[in-house]
């Protein structure tokens, strides 16, 4: 698979999981193994010798850098980017983090990257790859892009709400109604950028992707590749803490459920302990401790809970109060694997 100027063996792009669940030791032997690592931006620091409590913000560029070089260690040739998430607040300082860094590719979603191509304008063979749910959100990329900036995608992923982890760029309301098609969205996003602006590039699903067969199925369909986060959970290499890797080991499909994430997107999750969450956090916590996101209703209004410091708490192992995303196929993790081993059964031939 080809995204821009950057080339893999596998067409497989490693899902980008916050609070540093996907960190370097996942992203690094991801792309060491012949597939595209990404390293999710949001929260970086909050683990980092750089943070020191009150400095979120100029902590999450220098831990940024240093999570890039430790995977370029493991990785020295390999295709390494990131996730960077428009709906934080520090949107722009780790886009440009991550192009000084090294970053192969941004992967961008949590809203629309409309201005993506004007941050990156220095770093010309940064790929840039935007998530979206829908055509009319490919469209309004594209012609926002190519009328500010002369630039298109380079590959363009096509997140599936009904089974995908993390936030999800859909409503509520809209999601496992059975309607989304997302193959027919692969193949209509395709085929836009063929018809329109005669431009062959990687359409990647994302969501539900598990195993070979799933694999296959994506690329039967018209994908060019796949993206895949929760089956890399649980996994030597993930940057989680065990007891995270244990909760997915533990739980039933009932426990995944959908919630409100205070950035006000939908998220998936294992939702038991929500309500713990959001009494831990509205205790402790009764303001807005860092400001990650741009728009949040925890920072506004104090409802919910900071998403931030509880997706930290889940990645440190605080099964308690911490909240664990994932996608609908968690349930299947039954052993803790390697990365190595995943692709072996995806690509043995």
């Amino acid at each position: 698979m080809r995204i821009g100027k950057h080339e893999v063996p596998y067409p497989l792009i490693q899902g980008g999981m916050a609070v540093r669940v996907s960190g370097y030791r996942l992203a690094g032997n991801v792309a060491r193994c012949g597939g595209i690592g990404l390293i999710a931006t949001a929260g970086i620091g909050m683990d980092s010798p750089h943070f020191k409590g009150d400095n979120y913000f100029a902590a999450e560029p220098l831990a940024l850098k240093d999570e890039l070089a430790k995977a370029y260690e493991i990785a020295p040739d390999g295709i390494i980017g990131t996730n960077c998430m428009v709906a934080v607040t520090d949107f722009v300082e780790l886009v440009k983090a991550s192009c000084e860094g090294g970053a192969k590719l941004i992967v961008s979603g949590a809203g629309l990257p409309l201005n993506l191509p004007e941050l990156t304008a220095d770093w010309p063979d940064v790929a840039l790859v935007p998530i979206v749910s829908s055509l009319r959100a490919a469209e309004l990329i594209a012609r926002k892009w190519h009328k500010s900036y002369h630039r298109l995608p380079d590959a363009v992923v096509v997140e599936d709400p009904d089974t995908a982890g993390g936030h999800l760029g859909e409503k509520l309301e809209n999601i496992g109604t059975g309607q989304y098609d997302q193959y027919a969205t692969v193949r209509d996003v395709k085929a836009y950028f063929q018809d329109k602006w005669d431009l062959d590039i990687p359409i990647i699903a994302a969501g539900g992707v598990w195993d070979r067969a799933d694999l296959q199925n994506a690329l039967q369909q018209g994908a060019d590749g796949v993206q895949m986060g929760t089956r890399f959970v649980c996994t030597e290499e993930c940057d989680a803490d065990d007891a995270f890797k244990q909760a997915y080991l533990n739980c039933n499909k009932e426990d995944i459920g959908l919630l409100m994430s205070p950035a006000g997107l939908p998220g998936r999750a294992l939702v038991a302990n929500v309500e713990a969450i959001r009494e831990r956090d509205l205790e402790m916590t009764p303001t807005c401790p860092t400001g990650c996101l741009r728009k949040c209703a925890y920072k506004s209004k104090g409802e919910r809970f900071c998403i931030v410091h509880a997706l930290d708490r889940a990645q440190r192992g605080d099964m308690k109060t911490g909240l664990v995303f994932c996608g609908t196929n968690a349930w299947k993790a039954t052993r803790i694997e390697t990365v190595a081993e995943i692709f072996d059964e995806l690509f043995q031939d």
